[in-house]
């Protein structure tokens, strides 16, 4: 009889298997490969100034111009299956989105609390984390800061960044276009054109337009959701008026509909009613959904998902001091900014289309309503920043970067939930922080071949807010009922040190240690009181991060094996958890608990194997962990005559906590945080000498293991490993006036989620005086944008 191996077995299997494959390239070579066989230098601004990717100390994962085109890189979204670093946690709209960086995001989401991973554009960091959540227009190259960055970057960095930059002005006119379709029904419209308009005066402006329609069925109107439509345009205007100045102003505007996310039910208990309402059985409200594993049909009267608006712009002025100058060479720049981004947000809260309200006691007596419950919103985010920063030549053994940051956040939440019931509120939130921070960062080669990395922030933050609660619905006049407001300032320091060694000249080691720190938050949601708002600010929490890693030149440059090691602790975790007071009372509210930590191992490779064949590859094996959590949410279990619910796992009341069920999560694994993920790609080039045209052909596959997305570890949010392969093929004309690509994506048509849920006994159940009362317990998915094969074809012509 065959045995199933232990996935643990499985891992380590692959992992030594990746290992050897990387590392054993030297083995595989021909010396008398083509010498123009070379890999070309990456050059990264992690650090605030340009370097060749091979010569930083960090763990840095490049996604270049050649990869995003090559995997058609929409948004933030297709990310992970890229880089193993990274995981996307999905709510029911933009704002409620996490981006996760080694296992570590955002479980509490507010605009009262700060995101993990900060999103940085040509300079400039998004205010709100929901904003990135749109088209990457024109990017060049995306590069993934892995561990935290609070030390250059300040806030919304203590897990690590994405540092994103976009096309550069192309020297000679051009104007490229972009054509993209996809077998089910998605479209991208894409033109840029760039060049000179003088001596001194070098323009670019890009535009675009692109839609999908969404993976779900709406019964209910025949329509899609879980798709998205965006409209941006983005420019460049740079203008040298000296020899040593150079002046770039780079505005931006988006326009974005979110039709999502939904997640339709994959299992139910038989005979529930909704609410327990007779008149509302789940066979007749939920009539035509096929119920089961791979279900993408859903019955929703109301939009959900929200609408966006983006706005702003980027200055950037840039001095270099002369010859005769006591600052020779050096480079002082002042980089200036204003976003301004709203997003309308909506949700069907009873997800149905059934007419709930025609049926639902309020008080005993009818509602007096018709129709379903339903949620409108709005955030608001209006961003200033100021940086100037003063970088040293690269020449010398002492290098560095110092300046002074400024940045101001204004943010507004708004929430209604309507039209009656037990679910109508509405309230209003205003949060501000503005931080002011001195930097720097340094590296001395203090003995030959060896530097001495350090690197420190100073920074104070003045955070605040003012919350009005408003009569609830039915009710639409905005008259107060409860008022709180709220100012906190507070200092803190990160910083870094470490130390890079060249072996020789293709391969460096380094040793890092460095901090992070994530700021105070509020807890700025429907649930605010005057005895939560006492006990807050929320402390900020803290990261210690230890990194060791190495990178390789190979093969005469024509492989790159850069490898990570870390382990990376977090204290003070903000997280939703429940407490008793000071005033005896036990609520739950976000709290500052516990902590977390991830460890584990990384790696990233190229390889030009020959001049027409390009590999790459990505390997991750990370352990995310609660170090600390011993009032955790738990989950619950159906009991053994099916008319109530039981605590699960090792859920139990604790009298520390007024006896309420609470579950011990010490030792468990984070949400959405798979221990192995590897990412594989390449594209092999075949020269037509007796055509004006070459081909080319592409893959890329993808493979993770097992993850859950409940953090209370319920066992129905766990989705088992599997694995995506794409493929692709095309021509591209010799004199690079066209290229004509068509892919398959996921080739093997394997299904799976980007989130799971479960829920027992809340919205379906029987219980008196209906006769035969039970539970209802049911799952959902929430399917991924490539849950199943598609075809693409694109077309991108030069002129």
């Amino acid at each position: 009889m065959h045995h199933p191996r232990p996935q643990h077995l499985q891992i380590r299997r692959l992992t030594l298997a990746v290992a050897l494959a990387l590392a054993g390239a030297n083995a595989w070579a021909d010396p008398a490969a083509d010498d123009g066989a070379k890999l070309e230098s990456v050059i990264v601004t992690a650090n605030k100034r340009a370097q060749n990717l091979q010569d930083v100390p960090a763990a840095i994962s490049v996604l270049n111009d050649a990869t995003l085109q090559r995997n058609n890189v929409r948004d933030l979204t297709d990310l992970p299956a890229l880089s193993p670093a990274i995981t996307i946690s999905y709510g029911n709209q933009p704002g409620n989105n996490s981006i996760n960086m080694r296992g570590i995001g955002t479980y509490s989401l507010g605009i009262g609390v700060e995101a993990d991973v900060s999103i940085v554009i040509d300079d400039i960091p998004i205010g709100m984390q929901a904003n990135a959540f749109k088209d990457l227009a024109d990017v060049n190259r995306i590069e993934v800061l892995k561990g935290p960055q609070s030390t250059l970057l300040g806030k919304s960095s203590i897990a690590g960044a994405i540092n994103i930059t976009t096309k550069p002005i192309e020297s000679t006119w051009r104007t490229r276009t972009t054509t993209l379709l996809t077998n089910d029904h998605e479209f991208r419209a894409i033109a840029s054109t760039s060049g000179a308009v003088s001596d001194t005066v070098r323009v670019r402006l890009a535009a675009s337009r692109t839609g999908f329609q969404g993976v779900l069925d709406n019964l209910t109107n025949g329509g899609h959701l879980n798709g998205s439509y965006n409209t941006t345009v983005v420019g460049k205007v740079e203008w040298t008026p000296g020899e040593n100045w150079e002046v770039v102003l780079s505005p931006h505007a988006n326009r974005s509909n979110v039709n999502g996310y939904l997640s339709p039910f994959t299992t139910m208990t038989p005979g529930g009613l909704y609410q327990n309402i007779a008149q509302l059985p789940a066979s007749q409200v939920l009539a035509g959904i096929p119920i089961g594993p791979g279900n993408v049909a859903i019955r929703s009267d109301y939009p959900a998902g929200g609408k966006g608006r983006d706005e702003g712009s980027g200055l950037k002025v840039a001095y270099t001091f002369g010859e005769d100058s006591p600052l020779a060479g050096h480079v002082l720049s002042s980089i200036t900014s204003y976003q301004s981004y709203h997003l309308d947000d909506f949700q069907d809260i009873d997800g149905l289309d059934a007419d709930v309200l025609s049926y639902t006691l309020i008080n005993g007596k009818p509602s007096g309503f018709k129709g379903g419950q339903y949620q409108t919103g709005m955030f608001g985010v209006k961003s200033t920043t100021e940086e100037l920063r003063l970088t040293s030549p690269d020449a010398g053994a002492f290098r560095y970067v110092a300046g002074f940051w400024y940045g101001d956040n204004r943010l507004e939440r708004e929430l209604k939930k309507s039209p009656v019931g037990s679910i109508a509120s509405w309230y209003n939130a205003h949060a501000r922080n503005t931080s002011y921070a001195l930097f720097g960062q340094s590296s001395w080669e203090f003995a030959k071949n060896t530097s001495l990395i350090t690197g420190l922030r100073l920074n104070r933050e003045d955070t605040g807010y003012d919350f009005s609660r408003f009569a609830p619905p039915p009710s639409d006049t905005r008259t107060v009922t409860d008022y709180l407001t709220k100012k906190d300032s507070n200092n803190d320091v990160t910083g870094k040190i470490g130390l890079e060694h060249h072996v020789n000249p293709d391969t460096m080691v380094y040793g890092l240690f460095s901090t992070g720190h994530k700021g105070v938050a509020y807890d700025l949601t429907s649930s605010l009181t005057a005895a939560i708002a006492a006990n807050q600010p929320v402390p900020a929490e803290t990261a210690k991060n230890y990194e060791a890693g190495a990178k390789l030149s190979l093969l005469d440059n024509r492989a790159m094996l850069n490898l990570a090691v870390f382990r990376t602790t977090f204290k003070g975790f903000q997280q939703s958890a429940g407490f008793i007071d000071p005033d005896g009372q036990y609520r739950t509210t976000l709290h500052s608990i516990g902590g977390l930590r991830t460890s584990g191992l990384e790696a990233d490779a190229n390889w030009r194997v020959i001049r027409e064949l390009t590999l790459n590859a990505g390997f991750a094996y990370t352990r995310a962990i609660i170090t600390d959590f011993e009032n955790g949410p738990c989950y619950s279990v159906l009991s053994a005559d099916g008319k109530s619910v039981i605590p699960g796992g090792n859920c139990a009341p604790n009298p520390k906590y007024n006896n309420t069920n609470v579950a011990n999560l010490k030792g468990k694994t984070l949400p959405n945080a798979p221990k192995v993920k590897l990412n594989l790609g390449g594209q092999y080039d075949l020269p037509l000498a007796e055509r004006s045209f070459d081909a080319f052909f592409t893959t890329a596959y993808r493979w993770q293991s097992a993850t859950i997305y409940g953090l209370n570890q319920d066992p129905r949010t766990r989705q088992g490993a599997y694995g995506i392969a794409n493929i692709g093929l095309g021509i591209r004309d010799k004199k690079d006036k066209y290229k004509l690509s068509f892919y398959v994506n996921n080739l093997f048509d394997k299904a799976y989620a980007t989130g799971l849920g479960s829920s027992l006994g809340s919205n379906f159940s029987v219980k008196a005086p209906n006769p035969g009362p039970h539970l209802v317990n049911y799952t959902t998915w929430t399917p991924a944008r490539d849950y199943t094969r598609y075809f693409t074809v694109r077309l991108d012509m030069t002129f």
